[in-house]
């Protein structure tokens, strides 16, 4: 027998990387929210590799940080190790990386939640939803608490109807050995969601006191003080390295001699794989001209002896384990502490969803993270803020927060996912962003702190710092354009140490600056800034200055998309009855219901000609009168 638990604005089931992004969201733009999870002790634990950022997931965590999010500035407080990547290459690529102290980072969070106005943190298993006239009114947990709200968020990850397979073994079980969530995921069935089985891993740890680091490569830490939130401003010098070392043809004799006894090639796993982090069975597999393979030693935290060996993703059995580690330079002693898995579970499919990230068959219902067919800590956050901010903006009567692609990683993520769906455990890559050189690391505040100040995420002294520095940019870029240099003996001496061409007539200092070679360093020296610049301002004069002529062509690109963002489609266009659509189009059509001709466009199996016809359609006005 259920009895009334609370009432609430909005809840939210599950307190991983999307769970808390949501709950912290919602409850700091004013709603009244309850975070429920299975266990408090595991709130944004960090199941997989202890490290957050990497490429487009880096940009990522910077966009969930300049929309008011916690990601970055957990991270900042928490990490043993930062370090940029592709610094060498254009800054479209490049990102931040982290090495977290993943028991710090989980403690932090739970402390920051615990310490939210408006936010109840509550233990306990979500088993249905209270639903009341089509719309979710609340969730029943397995005691019989009633919570009511006007919006759910689910955020369950790899928790529903998971199954763990290590070897010839397999059992019910969350990720390490956590309860699992069994009836949710029928109940979901039964209100006519389509699900579908995806499959994650994870790698052996050991113990770093057995390990011979003297044969493995070092991987320090950056030496410079860096950050992924825009609101730190102390950092931790203190870092811990990673190291390196590489698979031998030992450890691909031990693997292929034991394939047989891998549930991906026995058939016990059902579920779909990560193809952009694969097993090392199927890298070996698939991969088989290739003499080794990279392994990284990654410490787990400064208070732990446990390191993860990235690299080695398995659910081969213990004993093999053991076996493949011996075979590897350096971890020929290892102890082996935990051994590599698989999980299996049950995820959502996302093309069930609007672009706000509520569903479509259920009113007052929103889903984010790997319940939405993703991987990655990253992907859960970036939706879960966007799902906490919707579900807040739904209870206060407000439009939903949608993030454009051209705008934000988040807005490809989302837009990917509910347009194209996903065939495996979707994972965020610089290739899938069209616009990717407008979406770079160093610039996610100038694109969404503006959004995250309207809805009430940033705070009036952040704005008012941000508005002091794209001030600042502006009236450098023009400086540099208005300002002449001269060819100087002096300047003719500091062009020839950057290994650039003498000068042989006046040329502004926008100009000079689109040189390869020159950096606003240069510059400074020669025509020096009125007040100090600050290096984040210097950094984004410079890359605005230099990339200014790819950077408009993709505004054009842009400018020519959302022309097709702004011609609407009716939600309930009956695409059956539009002469001359292809059957799969009409199909994927009905099944997307795109809500202009820019989703429609990339729905696939839906191709220009289809589009030419629904243009067509909207020119004559024919549509509205085919809605439902």
């Amino acid at each position: 027998m259920g009895y009334e638990a609370g009432q609430f604005d909005v809840i939210v089931v599950g307190a991983g990387h999307a769970g808390v992004e949501a709950a912290l969201a919602s409850a700091r733009m004013g709603a009244k929210t309850l975070c429920l999870t299975l266990n408090l002790d595991t709130i944004a634990y960090m199941p997989c590799n202890p490290s957050v950022g990497g490429p487009a997931k880096g940009i990522v965590v910077r966009e969930v940080d300049a929309l008011g999010g916690e990601m970055g500035r957990n991270i900042d407080k928490t990490h043993i190790q930062m370090r940029m990547l592709n610094t060498g290459k254009g800054p479209a690529v490049r990102a931040l990386r982290a090495q977290a102290d993943k028991y710090q980072y989980q403690n932090e969070m739970k402390r920051t939640m615990e310490n939210t106005p408006n936010l109840t943190l509550r233990q306990g298993m979500a088993e249905r939803l209270l639903m009341e006239d089509g719309k979710c009114r609340g969730v029943v947990t397995q005691t019989g608490a009633e919570y009511k709200a006007n919006a759910v968020v689910l955020t369950t990850g790899t928790y529903l109807r998971g199954k763990i397979i290590l070897g010839e073994l397999s059992y019910e079980s969350g990720p390490n050995n956590m309860q699992p969530s069994v009836n949710l995921s029928y109940h979901l069935q039964e209100l006519g969601f389509e699900m579908v089985r995806f499959k994650t891993g994870t790698p052996p740890r050991v113990n770093s006191k057995t390990i011979d680091y003297s044969v493995t490569e070092i991987q320090p830490g950056d030496d410079v003080p860096r950050a992924f939130s825009y609101e730190t401003t102390s950092y931790i010098t203190e870092q811990l390295p990673c190291w390196l070392t590489y698979t031998s043809p030992e450890t691909h004799e031990l693997i292929n001699g034991n394939l047989h006894r891998s549930p991906m090639y026995s058939g016990m796993i059902e579920g779909t794989g990560p193809r952009y982090c694969p097993s090392i069975e199927d890298k070996i597999v698939r991969f088989n001209d290739k003499p080794r393979h990279q392994i990284f030693l990654e410490p787990e935290g400064r208070s732990t002896e446990e390191v993860y060996v990235q690299g080695l993703s398995t659910s081969l059995p213990e004993d093999v384990q053991r076996k493949i580690l011996a075979s590897i330079p350096g971890l020929e002693k290892a102890e082996l502490m935990r051994a590599g898995y698989a999980i299996e579970y049950d995820a959502i499919v996302p093309t069930q969803l609007w672009p706000s990230l509520e569903t479509k068959r259920v009113d007052g219902l929103f889903t984010a993270g790997q319940l939405n067919g993703t991987s990655g800590y990253e992907e859960a956050a970036g939706q879960g803020v966007m799902a906490g901010i919707n579900a807040a903006l739904k209870v206060q009567g407000k439009d939903p927060l949608i993030l454009d692609r051209s705008e934000a990683y988040i807005g490809v993520l989302i837009d990917d996912l509910i347009t194209k769906g996903t065939n495996e455990p979707y994972r965020l890559l610089t290739s899938r962003a069209e616009y990717r050189l407008l979406l770079r690391h160093d610039n996610a505040d100038l694109r969404l702190t503006e959004k995250g100040y309207e809805i009430g995420l940033i705070s009036q002294e952040r704005y008012e710092r941000f508005l002091e520095k794209k001030d600042q940019v502006t009236a450098e870029i023009e400086r540099l354009e208005q300002v002449s240099i001269k060819p100087s003996e002096e300047v003719q001496a500091l062009l020839e140490k950057a290994n650039s061409s003498a000068l042989k007539e006046p040329m502004s200092a926008a100009t000079l600056l689109k040189r390869p070679e020159i950096t606003y360093d240069v510059i400074a020296k020669i025509v020096p800034a009125p007040t100090n610049l600050d290096e984040v301002v210097a950094e984004q004069v410079e890359i605005q200055v230099k990339y200014a002529g790819y950077i408009d062509k993709q505004l054009a690109q842009v400018e020519r998309m959302r022309k097709m963002e702004n011609k609407k489609l009716p939600i309930d266009l009956d695409y059956n009855a539009i002469n001359g659509l292809a059957t799969e189009a009409k199909q994927k059509l009905l099944e997307v219901r795109p809500l202009s001709v820019g989703q429609a466009s990339r729905v696939s199996g839906v191709n220009p000609a289809d589009i030419s016809i629904l243009l067509i359609y909207l020119e004559q006005g024919k549509l509205a009168k085919l809605a439902q």
